[in-house]
């Protein structure tokens, strides 16, 4: 489906200095990974692929349809880049998978049958209740 190879050569990734706990290797080691990825400049994709990235992603793009994922999880810088990869991969797929249609299924005779009985005794009990008539 996709090409990921290719794929991956388009990502743009940056190494940043990460926050939370880790003392002094946190403010001089940028372990934290950004990804961007142009979806419009990007060569591997059809057009009918962006369009459906940009229809099914709204709300994760920039408005110049740019998607940017950051991962700060581990202390690993190579660790982030290849987490934040896989989502990306995860996204993008999830994005162009396209869903069946459903095919609406004929009810069931026995099914039909079934709550017709019921409501006839729930009607019946709910008779029984009424005063008699004493006429």
């Amino acid at each position: 489906m996709l090409n990921k190879f290719a794929l991956e050569k388009e990502f743009k990734l940056k190494g940043i200095r990460s926050s939370g706990s880790g003392g002094q290797h946190v403010n001089k080691v940028a372990t934290k990974v950004e990804l961007s990825f142009d979806i419009l400049e990007s060569l591997v994709l059809s057009e009918d692929q962006k369009g459906l990235i940009q229809v099914k992603l709204v709300n994760r793009l920039t408005k110049a349809s740019v998607l940017i994922l950051q991962c700060g999880e581990s202390r690993s810088q190579l660790k982030n880049k290849s987490i934040v990869i896989k989502r990306a991969f995860s996204i993008l797929e999830g994005a162009l998978k396209v869903q069946a249609k459903r095919k609406p299924t004929k009810i069931p005779r026995a099914v039909i049958r079934k709550r017709l009985k019921n409501k006839k005794i729930n009607a019946d009990r709910k008779i029984n209740r009424r005063k008699p008539n004493l006429d």
